[in-house]
């Protein structure tokens, strides 16, 4: 629990970075890839010493997780262009997924 707690902070930081560079656009693509890579460690985590089948079954249910969570900003900002700009929130979702994505394997400990 300490390690997400750690990794959402991480997470708020890199999206206090964005919102600076991009903007509220940025801000709310960033904020979006938080969600997504906490709920995907959460739910690889708990089957990480698991056999082969269910360990993977879990880590392609995270990459599902974090395609959605794409599809879905992606789908808003095209249709509500006004509101939210398409190429920061999608920089702002890159920008901060990116980082925590490498870093992950230190938070699945």
């Amino acid at each position: 629990m300490k390690s997400l707690a750690i990794l959402a902070a991480l997470g708020v930081a890199l999206v206090a970075v964005a919102a600076t560079i991009g903007g509220k656009s940025a801000a709310i693509g960033g904020g979006v890839a938080v969600v997504a890579q906490l709920w995907a460690v959460a739910l690889l985590r708990p089957k990480m010493r698991a056999p082969n089948p269910q360990f993977m079954a879990r880590w392609l249910g995270g990459i599902g997780i974090r395609f959605l969570a794409a599809g879905a900003l992606l789908a808003w900002a095209a249709t509500h262009r006004a509101s939210l700009p398409p190429l920061p929130a999608v920089l702002g979702y890159l920008g901060v997924l990116l980082p925590l994505l490498f870093l992950e394997t230190r938070f699945l400990r």
